[in-house]
């Protein structure tokens, strides 16, 4: 069966683009033209990805991203924004968006975030268990996070990067392995989402004061480790 991907987006020129690519590539493509448009579209046909605009009429991207996460949807979310800021990254990031990626784009960098997203979906195990590192608590089958008493709110990225963590306690986990293992590939150039990523862990980890887990090994990347 080929994977559907939903394209939500109020730009004409950009969705035909995307119709017309990915359809070339082999990908089933259905388009909405405005957020709430979206909304309906995915509540009828699920997709295997959703390519989403952040700035469009009636109801922007992150609403409808901060929607479908509410609704149980969990296929990975890519944004398109016409902004680089990092407020804006992390915003929807926060709200459980998988990429982002920035208006205008090379249109081969979109399809290979798209196949590396689609790749991670279809990779990803359902490995049980429960995972611990000091008061730190993993139910992978729950997909539930425990700080001892307090509960804590992860997206699935963050789940995810806290599960490849907690996987491999004290060890250090350079930022190449750390991407391949979690986006599956490199980003080019100076991006940061994973710096904004590690951030926003250790701020949820971290709200009641408790001590830092995830260290930063300068030149080397991040490991997993209580010493502070």
């Amino acid at each position: 069966m080929r994977p559907r991907i939903a394209v939500i987006d109020d730009d004409e020129k950009i969705t035909a683009l995307l119709r017309r690519s990915l359809a070339f590539e082999g990908y089933e493509v259905m388009t909405a033209s405005d957020g709430s448009e979206g909304l309906k579209l995915i509540g009828q046909k699920a997709a295997d990805l959703v390519i989403l605009d952040v700035m469009m009429p009636k109801m922007d991207g992150w609403e409808v991203c901060r929607r479908l996460r509410e609704a149980g949807i969990v296929s990975p979310i890519l944004l398109l924004t016409a902004k680089d800021e990092v407020s804006d990254r992390v915003r929807g990031l926060d709200l459980g968006a998988d990429d982002y990626l920035v208006k205008p784009f090379a249109l081969e960098e979109l399809m290979a975030r798209v196949r590396a997203l689609l790749r991670r979906r279809s990779d990803r195990t359902e490995e049980g268990g429960q995972f611990r590192y000091e008061d730190l608590v993993m139910d992978v089958d729950g997909r539930e996070i425990m700080r001892g008493e307090r509960r804590i709110e992860l997206t699935a990225k963050e789940f995810d990067l806290l599960h490849l963590f907690l996987q491999n306690p004290k060890r250090v986990l350079s930022r190449d392995l750390i991407m391949e293992r979690i986006w599956g590939y490199d980003y080019s150039g100076e991006s940061n989402v994973l710096e904004v990523y590690v951030a926003m862990l250790r701020q949820k980890l971290e709200e009641n004061g408790e001590k830092r887990l995830i260290q930063t090994v300068r030149g080397a990347g991040y490991v997993l480790k209580g010493d502070s």
